[in-house]
């Protein structure tokens, strides 16, 4: 697809940074005693697209070299990430992430939690140590994580299919990280305040585009790798079922059911979902945010590294096309 290949292009480009980088996670991944920090290194050995790492380096280098203290907090952008990962397979209750067990299943799910915190604690340290002045951002961005988190459970006691709780949950759980790397790596490059702010934007809006792309594989699935459906049956609130349930309430009821535990009215909401047209219109909002996104990056002067930004949101969003 487009956008793995422009991605492992990204990746070409930035190799000796983002070799640094993973070898540096892969440390941290071991920074505490057993089975918290192996359950901690068995999701960092797994993988995955290193979006906010990119986001972080790639927002850097729009402003020039990229200095040190920025490959550090792309380590850390990435530790946060991998941390609420390991806490939302716990909620979740998760069996699988990145085409393995999930670490609540290997261990239990209180080592997945201690794991997770391992790693928050490991990029606090980080971040102390390196960028001081970074720490209160970063200290408001795991806030919004949090709170993000928390709105999402309260509804699996109480189902609220409303676009603001939704949108709540997608703005602090997914684009405040984004947000933050991209601000993080103008910041430290020494970006002027126009130029953070319009990096921020871009890294947001990229964040919610990003979200809403995912919520709709998970009714396509192929070939994006994703599991099919399994938002869904984990009762995850997703904006193509926000939509569903607003123009079809008959809908809660199967829902509901869903959200207590119950997976056979599964296939019935899943076609009811796409045939409402739901899919088509998250995909058009998707492309929404990633014009705005791309619209922010006109404020930053042009470079390759912000060329490749915006060919990397673009390519994203395509991929629920």
């Amino acid at each position: 697809m487009l956008a793995e290949q422009r991605l492992a292009e990204v990746a070409a480009l930035f190799a000796d940074d983002l070799k640094w980088v993973e070898a540096e996670l892969g440390r941290a991944g071991q920074n505490g005693p057993a089975p918290g920090a192996d359950a901690a290194r068995h999701l960092i050995e797994r993988g995955g697209k290193r979006l906010r790492p990119l986001a972080l380096l790639l927002s850097s280098a729009c402003f020039g070299r990229i200095p040190a203290e920025a490959r550090e907090l792309a380590v850390v952008a990435e530790l946060v990430h991998s941390a609420t990962l390991l806490h939302d397979d716990v909620i979740d209750d998760g069996k699988e992430r990145r085409g393995a067990p999930a670490s609540r299943v290997l261990w239990s799910n209180g080592v997945s939690v201690l794991g997770g915190d391992l790693l928050l604690v490991g990029a606090l340290e980080r971040t102390a140590l390196h960028a001081p002045e970074i720490m209160p951002d970063l200290v408001a961005t795991l806030r919004r994580l949090v709170e993000g988190e928390i709105i999402q459970l309260r509804g699996r006691v109480e189902l609220d299919v409303s676009e603001s709780t939704y949108e709540r949950i997608l703005r602090d759980k997914t684009a405040s990280l984004f947000g933050w790397a991209t601000r993080t790596g103008a910041r430290l490059a020494s970006a002027d305040a126009a130029s953070v702010q319009a990096m921020t934007a871009f890294g947001e809006e990229l964040g919610y585009a990003f979200q809403l792309v995912d919520d709709v594989l998970d009714y396509t699935g192929a070939p994006s790798g994703k599991t099919l459906l399994a938002d869904l049956r984990q009762g995850k609130l997703t904006l193509p079922l926000v939509l569903a349930a607003t123009r079809d309430p008959a809908l809660m009821g199967p829902l509901r059911r869903i959200f207590a535990g119950d997976q056979e009215p599964v296939a019935h909401v899943s076609e009811s979902v796409v045939a409402s047209g739901a899919c088509d219109e998250v995909r058009r909002r998707a492309r929404e945010h990633t014009s705005r996104a791309v619209a922010a990056l006109e404020a930053v002067a042009m470079s390759p590294a912000r060329s490749l930004l915006t060919s990397v949101a673009t390519e994203l969003a395509a991929r629920a096309a």
